[in-house]
């Protein structure tokens, strides 16, 4: 099976023992970024998301990429390096075109499929689960509601989990 580039999917770092169908889960920071990279791979060629992330919010992808992999190891591995807040630049985004609910729904289906693709285990299920913290937060913030997000199933927020919360500006 080949992705769009013609790069082999699969796994491509990371240690392979303990795997869950092939599958490991995501352990270093290598494995974060081909997380970041593949989801984002797929936002761009999104129908529904592509317009927001190069139309409305301008995004320099240089600028963007290493930010959000410094974003998810300190949330799943706990490095240090991500210092920023999330909801300002949702906000700005927002203010020049509304976000609405079928934009989180495709954001958490596209990450979701990101991660069930190449990882399983406990790190990948909390990536997903702090995914509808994230969406939650942000659409809650913004007003977009009502956004539900998933309610059944391994994606369904444990609230005795110990995901970091979102920072956001008070």
């Amino acid at each position: 099976m080949t992705t769009r580039n013609d790069e082999v999917a699969g796994p491509v770092s990371g240690d392979q023992g303990d795997s869950i169908d092939g599958r490991s889960d995501l352990r270093t920071r290598a494995d974060i970024h081909d997380l970041v990279v593949t989801f984002y791979r797929e936002v761009v060629f999104d129908d529904l998301l592509a317009p927001v992330f190069t139309e409305v919010a301008e995004v320099d992808w240089s600028v963007h990429l290493p930010r959000l992999v410094d974003y998810w190891c300190r949330v799943l591995l706990g490095q240090p390096g991500y210092s920023g807040v999330l909801l300002a630049s949702h906000e700005h985004v927002h203010a020049i075109e509304p976000l609405r609910p079928e934009h989180f729904d495709r954001w958490l289906a596209l990450w979701t499929t990101s991660i069930d693709q190449r990882w399983a285990g406990p790190i990948a299920d909390q990536a997903m689960a702090h995914a509808v913290r994230i969406a939650s937060v942000i659409a809650g913030r913004l007003g977009v509601c009502p956004w539900v997000g998933p309610v059944a199933g391994r994606h369904e927020i444990d609230a005795a989990s110990h995901v970091p919360p979102v920072r956001t500006p008070r």
